[in-house]
């Protein structure tokens, strides 16, 4: 039973230390959505963790438009709004409580009970970058030829092709 909980929680750990993978944010932060927005017109959005890097999270999200293209039974779409949008915040790293490790207090008849500093130990958190992105596009699907003087246009089998080899599914677990 302890083997079978250790490897569980092994495998909880693997799961939050890897990119997000190719999947809809169903319940989850991190994934693909879409919304119809009309019958041809999709608005799709994939929003990535922290060790998802810009130039995934941007190939899943056209990666996404090609499905769609081809789940309706058209033959290309022409991305009308692209936008990728980085979060970046700070993120303690260290130690969680203040920097009074073990709350030593002591009473000051000016001031009250207050925490004792001891100069020697420094209990404050270091910090690290953390950056997110999301990236978001509007498409409107056709049937027919791409044209072939339109940069924003993309035929949905040859992109899908293309990209096939850098796409990541979720592991079954």
């Amino acid at each position: 039973m302890r083997t079978l909980m250790l490897a569980a929680a092994l495998g909880l750990l693997a799961a939050c230390g890897t990119a997000t993978p190719y999947q809809p944010a169903l319940g989850a932060d991190y994934g693909f959505r879409e919304q119809s927005i009309e019958s041809n017109r999709m608005r799709i959005t994939f929003r990535g963790n922290s060790l998802t890097d810009r130039d995934t999270v941007e190939t899943y999200l056209l990666y996404r438009a090609a499905e769609l293209t081809l789940q309706s039974g058209r033959d290309y779409f022409v991305v009308v709004n692209r936008d990728t949008e980085e979060r970046t915040r700070l993120q303690a790293t260290g130690p969680s409580r203040s920097r009074y490790l073990f709350d030593y207090w002591y009473y000051a008849p000016r001031a009250g009970w207050v925490p004792w500093y001891d100069p020697f130990w420094d209990n404050s958190p270091d910090y690290r970058q953390v950056t997110r992105y999301e990236a978001v596009a509007e498409i409107v699907m056709y049937d027919g030829a791409k044209p072939a003087d339109d940069p924003n246009a993309f035929d949905a089998s040859e992109v899908q092709a293309n990209l096939q080899g850098r796409i990541t599914r979720p592991t079954a677990g």
